[in-house]
């Protein structure tokens, strides 16, 4: 392949990765988004990581209709000792990378990026931080959310 060949093959991906998106949870509850736009890129088809992202948000939404009000969805890690992450927000940066925002049993600030080919996901129910209040339920305002964002 010749060097114009491979600046134009270059260019074609790069205008392919025009998108990052998260949305994440606050202490109340509301979702707040963010989309950053990487390029003039021409309208395109859903990438695997948006897909992706929106079959784990359907995931989490039936996990989260089996809790009881004292548990809130939660994803365990797989293989070594990454331990828990409490889900409060997702987030996919086209074409191929899921993210994962929350906290570790502890109160620690935790984010998980992984490929999709990797995607492993393991939901799990944790007892909720404030056990008075109400439980978090993240799944629907991540779908909402999403929905609001194909939309515009």
């Amino acid at each position: 392949m010749d060097d114009d060949t491979l600046r134009e093959a270059e260019a074609a991906a790069a205008a392919e990765m025009t998108r990052r998106y998260e949305a994440h949870a606050d202490d109340d509850g509301r979702v707040e988004t963010r989309t950053t736009e990487l390029g003039d890129a021409p309208a395109k088809a859903k990438s695997p990581a948006e897909w992706a992202y929106q079959r784990l948000v359907l995931y989490i939404q039936n996990f989260e209709k089996q809790l009881d009000s004292s548990h809130e969805v939660a994803m365990g890690f797989t293989g070594g000792e990454a331990g828990v992450l409490r889900i409060e927000g997702m987030g996919f940066f086209d074409p191929d990378i899921i993210t994962f925002y929350g906290s570790d049993p502890d109160g620690g600030k935790t984010q998980l990026v992984q490929h999709i080919s990797q995607l492993n996901v393991m939901l799990r129910a944790l007892p909720k931080q404030v056990p008075e209040a109400e439980p978090r339920r993240i799944g629907f305002k991540l779908a909402q959310d999403a929905e609001k964002a194909t939309e515009a």
